[in-house]
């Protein structure tokens, strides 16, 4: 049944609630190419609000959208938010965090060389730290691009 009166079942944006006080994090990458200039971000749910950017580096989309979640976990724990759901939608990412390390298939060059400095970082971050935050799948068909979307499709 419609929630809207247009005939189209909407699913509302999620908020969180309940799990970090009403708010979520979303996290998203941005990469020219493949592999190209990498960047990502997480933005505050509701508000919209950009928490964190880093990049742009040589790198992937997967990468970019693996450090986002790291970076995402490694904030939230450091601000004592143990409940705050992060957003993603990437599922290889979502695995990749699971399994605490980054199946990149790009080579190590010079260029590339800075980004697989931080991939060891968050790596042995998720090796050495627990949390307890829901990483959870963005439902980009009934909700729109993710909010953290950097627009450049």
């Amino acid at each position: 049944m419609d929630n809207d009166g247009t005939g189209k079942v909407t699913t509302p944006l999620p908020t969180g609630e309940g799990q970090g006080g009403g708010s979520a994090l979303a996290v998203d990458a941005a990469c020219s190419g493949n592999p190209g200039p990498m960047e990502y971000r997480g933005v505050h749910l509701p508000s919209g609000k950009q928490i964190f950017h880093f990049g742009p580096v040589q790198g992937t989309n997967n990468i970019g959208e693996f450090l986002a979640i790291v970076h995402a976990l490694a904030l939230l724990k450091q601000k004592n938010l143990p409940n705050m759901p992060i957003y993603s939608d990437s599922r290889t990412a979502q695995i990749w965090v699971q399994k605490k390390k980054c199946k990149t298939t790009l080579q190590r060059t010079p260029q590339t060389e800075k980004l697989f400095d931080i991939i060891a970082r968050a790596e042995r971050w998720l090796q050495t730290n627990t949390y307890t935050n829901p990483i959870l799948k963005w439902d980009t068909d009934n909700w729109g691009e993710i909010p953290a979307d950097f627009g450049r499709k």
